[in-house]
């Protein structure tokens, strides 16, 4: 049984390379390829690939970024492929993730595809690796500069929500609900790890299931109890735990011109 595989790289060289060294392969049937995100992630969802190479490094939405629209349990068995930084490799080591660094050699490729056609046949493919993705990810994740723009699906498309614009962002399951002034987006992200990327300076969480932009309040009035209600520019209200309060207060005070 063929093997289908999608190459995913915004530098044709090297997407190049990895499509030739897959025709020459019986075992490889080639779906396609895609230079930038947005064209890999609906590929992923039309296709459904058995394996994805994937290069971290794009502009707009990166291989990360990929991933998080995807959501890691939905991903194909994945290479990821990088340029050298020694912290993306480590990441990937620690945690058996494979990985092609570029500029890479034909037996490092077929090593590479090896160990991902072993996983292929030992059904290992799918939810054993979840985990250690995520791990890796979360690693590079700590080490990138904070969001400015957060990819969401909009029926077929992928928009990009500038971090300013979001008001709230309310915990809902496995998925986050993003509150802009006039309309709402879902997005296939725990709070925890979007929380982690968003500039502190700017976003606070006063509850555990809701972040706001510090820069969008407008008032914050007692409740009971220890509770305030924080009020929005919007005219939304979201209720403060108190165990919140006084570290939302040195923030709104210290950080405010930030």
């Amino acid at each position: 049984m063929s093997i289908g595989a999608l190459v995913v790289d915004d530098e044709p060289i090297a997407r190049h390379a990895i499509v030739r060294l897959l025709r020459d392969d019986p075992e490889m049937e080639l779906l396609g390829e895609c230079g930038d995100g947005v064209s890999a992630v609906a590929a992923i969802r039309d296709q459904s690939p058995d394996l994805v190479f994937l290069d971290i490094q794009m502009p707009a939405i990166s291989g990360i970024d990929v991933v998080a629209t995807i959501g890691a349990e939905h991903m194909p068995a994945t290479v990821f492929v990088t340029a050298f930084e020694q912290y993306a490799v480590r990441a990937f080591e620690a945690n058996a993730v494979d990985y092609l660094v570029k500029p890479f050699s034909r037996k490092r490729f077929a090593e590479t595809l090896q160990r991902a056609k072993n996983r292929l046949a030992s059904g290992t493919g799918g939810a054993a690796p979840d985990a250690r993705i995520l791990q890796a990810l979360e690693a590079l994740r700590q080490r990138d500069d904070y969001l400015e723009r957060i990819p969401v699906r909009v029926d077929e498309a992928v928009v990009f929500v500038a971090v300013d614009e979001i008001v709230w962002i309310k915990a809902s399951r496995n998925t986050v609900l993003i509150h802009l002034a006039d309309r709402t987006h879902e997005l296939r992200e725990t709070m925890a790890t979007l929380a982690a990327r968003l500039d502190p300076r700017h976003f606070a969480r006063v509850h555990r299931s809701a972040i706001i932009n510090v820069r969008r309040v407008r008032t914050i009035h007692p409740w009971f109890n220890g509770h305030h209600v924080v009020t929005m520019d919007t005219g939304q209200q979201l209720r403060m735990s108190r165990y919140q309060h006084e570290a939302f207060l040195r923030l709104a005070t210290t950080r405010r011109d930030a």
